[in-house]
């Protein structure tokens, strides 16, 4: 017979290196693959399967395969299918699947009625995992829920199962926000209130299933049976209850495939367990663990420079990614003056582009993306989106904004002044509200109010600027109209006030108010912005659904794991977003944005673009820490002495004549500094000055400056 890989090769052209036949012809007893981004993961893995059929005469279905996501099953069911085309299928599932093949079983066993809340199905159902919760959390802080808050509550509760702990820890365990951790409690104790019944989210079909092959074994050795070898991809991204079910399944014959990267670890914040593979041998004693590091997707200088990253990671197995590709070109680092022009400059270089569907830009947070869909969306490039951000569109503060608007149609309007009177920084109470909508007054709601309601002097003060600004708002652009609503009529103000309360991050907030005064420049009123926002809302979810041909990718960081791209822009590389200063606290945080910034940087395998600002919400902004490192990896050795001579010259005493107050400095100033020479300031901030040398400024810290004294008036 001929040889197996010989075989393969002379018939689908593949040709495997030597860790990859090793995995291949691995087949007995655990074994813990370690696969490096571009190494030929999928390939491995489908050659495996096939080397245990033709080689192991293992009948196909006795082989399970356990993927991450059913995109990835299709893409496995189809490879194999082509690789070993006379062959009966394979079982490709999700573990969402399998455990609810278990689950279903078992409740069914027991006797036990069941309905599932999450992820729709025929027909309406009565009760859904949304309306559950946004209920229970009104009920627990008399508050409507927001978007995001039932987006954190929905993952805190995942988190909670995923990881397996106690219902009687939840209420201890660190929330999103206050009484998370009960509002969880009170929605478990819903679902299963009814006896004999029970409501069930796709992460109860993991604990169930986890419970079930746990404490029957007559049942777990149903599903045991089934199956000789089993193989988990992914494996990094697997939570501690999806690794127990495996181990359920293979407690028998130990024979069992894990395919993983703990470098590419990003999930742990919605349960994953990376720490899991660290300790694999202390689970499976007798387990092999082999390391795929060559990298066939990338060109030399992204393999070794992105290698070089991600060894700053202490908790990692060590692993020497390499290539064999060439050089194409150096990674490309710029920092433009604000995300305006940042958002110019990729949206120019697309212009250029031939091959969108060959490039991709990566953003750390979704809400990033509105404003280039926008600018996108005008230009008539076409885009998909891995995973559309239509929730923006229906954001509360995109909400506000257009009823601060419709107000303007009709300032008569009792119902729409109810929703925005109290976001105007006024500080009236409800009970001033419920009164004032209580009468029968009519007429201008401004002026009715300040006749209803007993108000303070500088209460009526600012109704009567209200009553000034809705009368110039007609008038107006509606990029004017959201600048004066955000500082005349202090939405900003109110907004800064209710992140503090509520834990939002006020920056996310107020991108979301940049993002909507980009768009409204460029529409003339305020019936064509709101037509805007629909039309964008459409396009985004034309994006995602039925995009056009040769689209560019637009995806978060998270989203492109497993996807490639000739050229990539990352994009928003700024301190507060990757790392984000809650990462920034925490050292398993940190590593985690670590690995998240590595995944980025091997999608592309040509040119990548690493790009930044310096100023938003009229703040200036410090590079990445990530971005920082990058550039001291490729930083040349004679830059890497000067950087070195640079930070001796600053540690010696201060300098008795130079600068030591901040009231002693100006913007236009010229001045000496010790290090760099002669310059001009550009501006002092709280934290920091900018100063011009030549050609480049550069942003230093202000406590540093004056502590030390390094900078000297200098004449013209």
């Amino acid at each position: 017979m001929t040889d197996f890989f010989t075989r393969k090769q002379n018939e689908l052209h593949i040709q495997l290196n030597d860790v990859q036949k090793k995995a291949v012809m691995q087949t007995d007893g655990p074994l813990l693959l370690l696969a490096c981004p571009g190494s030929g993961k999928t390939t491995t893995i489908i050659m495996r399967i096939g080397y245990l059929i033709e080689k192991k005469n293992v009948d196909p279905k006795r082989i399970k395969a356990i993927t991450f996501s059913r995109a990835s099953a299709l893409d496995m069911t189809d490879r194999f299918k082509r690789f070993f085309p006379h062959h009966p299928p394979v079982d490709f599932s999700t573990i969402h699947s399998l455990a609810f093949a278990i689950t279903r079983t078992y409740l069914q066993k027991t006797g036990v009625s069941f309905e599932l809340i999450e992820g729709g199905g025929k027909g309406k159902q009565a009760l859904t995992k949304t309306t559950l919760l946004k209920r229970l959390y009104k009920e627990a802080l008399r508050e409507d829920c927001t978007e995001d808050d039932l987006t954190s509550l929905s993952t805190f509760i995942s988190y909670l199962k995923n990881r397996m702990i106690p219902f009687n820890e939840w209420e201890q365990v660190s929330a999103p926000f206050d009484k998370a951790g009960t509002i969880a409690l009170n929605y478990e104790q819903v679902k299963s209130k009814t006896e004999g019944h029970l409501f069930l989210d796709f992460d109860d079909m993991l604990s169930i299933a986890e419970q079930a092959l746990r404490v029957d074994e007559q049942f777990a050795e149903q599903f045991r049976s089934r199956y000789d070898y089993l193989l988990t991809d992914e494996s990094q991204d697997t939570s501690l209850v999806q690794h127990r079910i495996v181990e359920h399944l293979v407690a028998h014959h130990g024979n069992l495939c894990v395919v993983a990267d703990d470098d590419q670890s990003i999930y742990t914040w919605r349960g994953a367990d990376p720490s899991y593979l660290l300790d694999f041998k202390q689970v499976y004693p007798d387990a092999k663990l082999l390391r795929m590091e060559q990298n066939y997707r990338s060109s030399k200088e992204i393999v070794e420079t992105a290698a070089h990253f991600i060894t700053r990671n202490k908790q990692r197995y060590r692993k020497e990614m390499r290539t064999d590709n060439a050089e194409a070109g150096p990674i490309v680092m710029k920092q433009f003056e604000d995300p305006k022009r940042l958002l110019e400059y990729v949206t120019y270089e697309l212009l250029d582009e031939q091959n969108l569907e060959e490039v991709a830009i990566l953003f750390r947070n979704n809400s990033s993306s509105t404003m280039y869909v926008n600018e996108l969306h005008r230009r008539g490039i076409p885009f998909y989106m891995k995973d559309a951000d239509d929730k923006f569109f229906a954001h509360w503060v995109v909400e506000d904004i257009l009823n601060f608007m419709r107000l303007s149609f009709n300032v008569e309007r009792k119902d729409i002044f109810a929703k925005v009177v109290m976001k105007m920084n006024l500080f009236i109470s409800r009970d001033m509200l419920s009164k004032f909508m209580n009468t029968t007054t009519s007429g201008n709601v401004f002026e009715a109010f300040i006749q209803t309601v007993q108000l303070k002097g500088s209460q009526i003060e600012k109704l009567d600027t209200c009553i000034d600004v809705y009368k110039r708002i007609p008038d107006m652009r509606p990029v004017q109209i959201i600048r004066m609503i955000r500082y005349e009529l202090e939405y900003e103000e109110a907004l800064k006030s209710r992140a503090a309360k509520f834990g939002y991050r006020i920056d996310n907030l107020l991108g979301i108010l940049d993002t909507l005064e980009g768009i409204a420049s460029q529409v003339r009123t305020m019936v064509e912005f709101a037509n805007r926002l629909k039309e964008l809302e459409q396009a985004v979810q034309q994006a995602k659904f039925n995009p056009p041909a040769n689209a560019l990718t637009l995806s978060t960081f998270h989203s492109a794991k497993g996807l490639e791209f000739r050229r990539v822009f990352m994009i928003d590389l700024v301190k507060g977003i990757i790392p984000s200063e809650e990462d920034e606290t925490d050292t398993m945080l940190l590593e985690e944005a670590r690995r998240l910034f590595y995944v980025g940087m091997t999608r592309a395998k040509e040119r990548l673009e690493l790009l930044s600002y310096r100023e938003a919400n009229g703040k200036s902004k410090e590079d990445s820490r990530f971005l920082n490192e990058v550039r001291g990896i490729l930083m040349k050795p004679e830059e890497k002495t000067a950087e070195k001579l640079k930070k001796v010259d600053l540690s010696t005493l201060p300098d008795p004549d130079g600068i030591a107050t901040r009231t002693a400095l100006s913007v236009g100033m010229h001045v000496m500094h010790r290090v760099f020479g002669r310059g001009v300031i550009n501006g002092i901030g709280e934290e920091e000055i900018r100063i011009q040398f030549g050609e480049a400024e550069k942003r230093l810290s202000l406590e540093m400056i004056l502590s030390r004294r390094l900078l000297k008036e200098v004449e013209l």
